[in-house]
């Protein structure tokens, strides 16, 4: 018997893990990996409806993202975007992946965000990713690269090497993966606060669920259309430079497009409102005209995660339990580097390699990511 499988010989599981979103379905389907025994809680189904992940793009775009992220951020979607093929080979169900990269555009009266987004990609990435990724088109360049688009935008840049997938392929598979590891799966069951579930080592990947516990913890409404597009053959994701509404228009299979652009202080679940899908669907119109006979399958909204400096954050309780919170606009993106960081440091609990505040200290130092490492009450995140 392995050592992973004697661990868990004594009745409760090695690893409870708490929210069965993205983070905490890639942590709970690693673990199992690993041979551990694991229980995973999620309020949901397996479907993840209730997860911000349901919503999201799934854009894989670390240097677009510099635009608006820290080098930290930027970084770790790197290192996750050579890791998707990796997990999605494992995964026992097909989901959608291209690495395309990202084309990002703007109209004439709009062309002085142009030099700003550059400047500020260049100021936050890497400079051997901003050199080596960030191409320059103009004319029959562009119209090559994406031939739907022709003759509409005189100039643009493609941003080499990124990616996107399908984020509810994702979520189905990686359900379908934590089945195949056995692990012990608690759909639709909310976690008492007062009387959490036994666990050797306890990981709270719950989101905004977590609020209890997290309390600079706060949601950013982002608002999403799911449009049914036949005919435009956008062969990446698309970013629209504007003032007011930058868009991006991620092209899924079956002609099915995600459009959105919003981002909203507050926790309000509502439906999408009317200035938002007149925004986002006009936006959507200016960037190709076919988009008006698109059928509307969805509008949907979500609430982010998010801490203060807008960074994911892994939070010891200084006893057995590791918050994994805070990934923002960023969830699949950097996913894959956050989880492999949880797994780390909790198998270190598991294994009492981390007990004091000095050894955790250590952990954090010898991490590529010690940035995202704290513990709770001594080195929160701002």
């Amino acid at each position: 018997m392995s050592r992973a499988h004697q661990r868990s010989a004594g009745g409760v599981p090695d690893f409870a893990v708490l929210g069965g979103g993205l983070c905490g379905r890639l942590v709970a389907w690693r673990l199992a990996g690993e041979g551990h025994r694991v229980a995973l809680y999620e309020r949901g189904g397996p479907e993840g409806g209730e997860a911000a992940a349901w919503v999201a793009a799934a854009m894989l775009a670390p240097l677009a993202e510099a635009a608006v992220a820290e080098l930290l951020i930027t970084e770790l979607g790197v290192a996750s975007l050579e890791s998707w093929p990796r997990i999605l080979a494992e995964l026992p169900e097909p989901v959608f992946f291209q690495r395309n990269g990202t084309l990002v555009v703007w109209h004439s009266a709009d062309r002085t965000e142009a030099p700003l987004f550059e400047r500020r990609v260049r100021a936050n990435a890497p400079r051997s990713l901003a050199d080596a990724n960030f191409v320059a088109l103009a004319g029959a360049q562009l119209d090559a690269a994406e031939p739907a688009l022709a003759g509409r935008f005189a100039r643009g840049w493609l941003l080499a090497g990124e990616g996107q997938l399908d984020n509810r392929q994702a979520l189905a598979a990686l359900a379908a993966g934590l089945a195949a590891r056995g692990v012990e799966t608690h759909w639709h069951t909310t976690v008492d606060e007062a009387n959490p579930p036994s666990a050797r080592v306890t990981i709270d990947c719950r989101g905004l669920g977590a609020k209890a516990a997290l309390p600079g913890l706060r949601g950013i409404r982002g608002e999403v259309a799911r449009v049914h597009a036949p005919g435009i053959t956008l062969t990446r994701p698309v970013r629209l430079l504007h003032p007011r509404y930058p868009l991006y228009i991620a092209p899924k299979e079956n002609d099915v497009f995600v459009i959105g652009a919003t981002e909203i202080e507050g926790e309000d679940r509502s439906p999408v409102s009317v200035r938002s899908a007149l925004e986002l669907l006009s936006a959507a119109f200016a960037v190709h005209p076919a988009f008006g006979e698109a059928r509307i399958l969805e509008l949907n909204t979500q609430c982010r995660p998010t801490l203060p400096d807008h960074r994911p954050a892994l939070i010891w309780d200084s006893k057995a339990t590791l918050r994994v919170n805070g990934l923002y606009r960023h969830g699949f993106m950097i996913a894959p580097e956050v989880a492999d960081e949880a797994v780390r440091v909790a198998q270190a609990l598991l294994d009492a390699r981390v007990t004091d505040a000095d050894s955790f200290e250590s952990l954090r130092r010898a991490s590529r990511w010690g940035e995202m490492l704290h513990a709770q009450g001594a080195h929160e995140p701002a």
